[in-house]
């Protein structure tokens, strides 16, 4: 499982670490919640659902959102710089999407998700456009993709 090899490398490390959740709606946390110890290492995390929450609780500017809108890689880059701030956590992580089934477009489709991973400030961001075919599918994959590159940018830092 994902979580618990993520979980279970953070442990050893000592490294904390917190999350931004917008299109998971928590599914990211309840899958690290779920590994026992993870109190050790997780600090917060955060589903910010709304452009209000996304301002309001991560310091996304308004004008990042009405520029490139929230599903973006410019919003899900702030969305983790603002986490770092905030929690202090080593390792974050944000994600923000398209679950669907309505809400996309031609320039942004369902399925499509951004991601942003950091560790020690250093954010690096990541796009996939999952095939729509339903909204638990879509929220499970952009799930285990989080956990993926998160583990990702922690190894690839050791």
């Amino acid at each position: 499982d994902l979580a618990s090899v993520l979980v279970g490398e953070l442990l050893k490390e000592e490294c904390s670490l917190a999350v931004a959740e917008s299109c998971t709606g928590g599914q990211v946390s309840q899958r690290l919640c779920g590994v026992p110890g993870v109190s050790a290492v997780l600090k917060e995390s955060l589903v910010t659902y709304s452009n209000e929450a996304k301002t309001a609780r991560l310091g996304v500017p308004e004008s990042l959102i009405t520029s490139h809108g929230a599903v973006s890689d410019e919003v899900a880059e702030a969305m983790a710089e603002g986490l770092h701030a905030s929690s202090g956590a080593r390792l974050v992580g944000a994600v923000t999407g398209i679950a669907g089934p309505g809400g996309g477009s031609d320039e942004k489709p369902v399925g499509r998700v951004h991601f942003a991973v950091g560790l020690d400030g250093a954010v690096r961001t990541h796009e996939r456009t999952f095939p729509p075919r339903g909204r638990a599918h879509i929220q499970a994959w952009a799930t285990n993709t989080m956990l993926n590159l998160m583990l990702r940018a922690f190894r690839e830092a050791r």
